[in-house]
């Protein structure tokens, strides 16, 4: 499989007054197409910050970072965003829902981005709230919903416009554990369809879904290993 990700030597520094903390000291990576990754690592070792450069949330302070074939780590905000909605769907613990309205059109919100009519975009969510479990709780806001449904809809979301990439934040942070059972099964899912998935998670339960789990500690990577 190719690489859908190349990461060389990234660094990232932020400015806290005089001071400089140095968050990531020089992390290579390869992720392939296709693969199911777990980020570890105690609060602090920088797996928050490597998430939002994956995302194309943030650019790295030096190294490259080349996404699909293109080198991001020079893209313009504008570019980047491009980048965000075509190639990444993020799935976050909070959910990040429009609390005003219903599933189908918090699912349908990446495509008014990407362009698309409001009949493709209806078309297209009701395909993906079906795929996900919520084809009878279309219409419903996310008030109407349980934890698990609206992570679900946050999920649905993130897979609309087909990204190569999902990547999840403590996707089962918030939920409790048969709902977040529930949840991972759905990642499962998304990856055999083949998707390439990426969690942060700092549950080892959580953890043990994933195919590779990549461990940081203080800015680099601790440890890389394929669990199957």
């Amino acid at each position: 499989m190719s690489d859908v990700i190349q990461i060389k030597n990234i660094k990232r520094d932020f400015q806290l007054g005089q001071e400089t903390v140095k968050v990531l000291k020089g992390i290579d990576l390869n992720i392939r197409k296709g693969d199911y990754v777990a980020l570890m690592g105690p609060s602090g070792s920088g797996k928050s910050t490597l998430m939002n450069l994956l995302g194309c949330l943030d650019t790295p302070t030096s190294g490259s970072y080349i996404l699909s074939g293109k080198d991001v780590s020079q893209l313009s905000d504008d570019e980047l965003a491009e980048i965000r909605n075509k190639e990444i769907g993020f799935v976050f613990q909070t959910f990040n829902l429009l609390p005003r309205t219903t599933a189908l059109d918090n699912v349908a919100l990446p495509m008014i981005y990407a362009g698309k009519s409001k009949k493709d975009r209806d078309a297209r969510a009701t395909e993906v709230l079906k795929n996900v479990g919520l084809g009878d709780r279309m219409d419903h806001k996310p008030n109407q919903l349980s934890g698990g449904q609206r992570q679900r809809v946050a999920v649905g979301r993130a897979l609309v416009n087909k990204p190569s990439i999902i990547l999840a934040d403590e996707p089962t942070g918030n939920l409790d554990s048969k709902t977040s059972v529930e949840i991972m099964n759905l990642f499962n899912e998304i990856h055999a369809a083949g998707n390439t998935v990426i969690l942060v998670t700092h549950e080892e339960e959580i953890a043990e879904h994933a195919h590779r789990v990549i461990r940081l500690r203080d800015g680099m990577i601790e440890s890389d290993q394929r669990n199957r």
